[in-house]
């Protein structure tokens, strides 16, 4: 347990380090986790509308962070290039990013085309069964990415890196409330990027 915790550490530390400079993406995370907590709630009720939560509101205050607003040049603070953060990140990656939005975003079209999936479900007769059908989509399509990441680094390095990513993944927005509440005090101050003065000794080291 102690190296699983110590993975665990070493991927959410890397992860702030190098991919949450920005004060705006540290606030969208903040709104971000919100969203998720509220959605893991929502998951016992109704796990179609949890999932249109997480996707429509979570993950796109959450990526929106990433792509638009957090620094892809050179990292001063990590002495690192972007190509080789992305290169060495553990998680998902720009990339592999856009891959999963980018089935997300096909995901209600294949539906409104194959209302049944050829069989699969019950097709929907009204404006919210479809809704619903697309959320559900989206639930799967949730757990199957997590699942499938932590298959491949489990493959591709070792079964307690991909845990340890799992597990950090489902943690999250309970780590980043933590990390990120005074994120949107520092933006009223004028203070865009997080001068990470509590980095002090830049290591390689595992990234999520």
């Amino acid at each position: 347990m102690n190296e699983f915790f110590q993975t665990l550490k070493t991927q959410r530390w890397d992860d702030h380090r190098y991919y949450h400079h920005s004060r705006i993406n540290q606030s969208l995370h903040l709104i971000s986790a919100l969203s998720f907590l509220v959605s893991y709630g929502l998951v016992f009720v109704n796990p179609a509308w949890a999932a249109l939560l997480a996707w429509c509101v979570s993950m796109t205050t959450r990526q929106a962070g990433h792509f638009f607003f957090e620094p892809r040049g050179y990292d001063h603070v990590n002495q690192a290039t972007d190509e080789h953060k992305e290169e060495i990140k553990v998680g998902y990656n720009i990339r592999r990013k856009i891959i999963l939005l980018a089935v997300w975003v096909a995901l209600p079209a294949v539906l409104w085309v194959f209302p049944s999936l050829g069989g699969l479900i019950e097709p929907a007769t009204d404006t919210r069964g479809f809704i619903e059908d697309v959320g559900m989509a989206w639930f799967c399509l949730g757990v199957t990415g997590l699942v499938f990441r932590v298959v491949q680094l489990w493959i591709t390095q070792n079964l307690m890196q991909g845990l340890a990513w799992g597990f950090k993944i489902i943690t999250d927005p309970f780590h980043d409330v933590l990390l990120y509440w005074k994120s949107p005090l520092y933006l009223l101050r004028g203070q865009l990027i997080d001068p990470m003065e509590h980095v002090h000794a830049p290591r390689p080291g595992l990234h999520g």
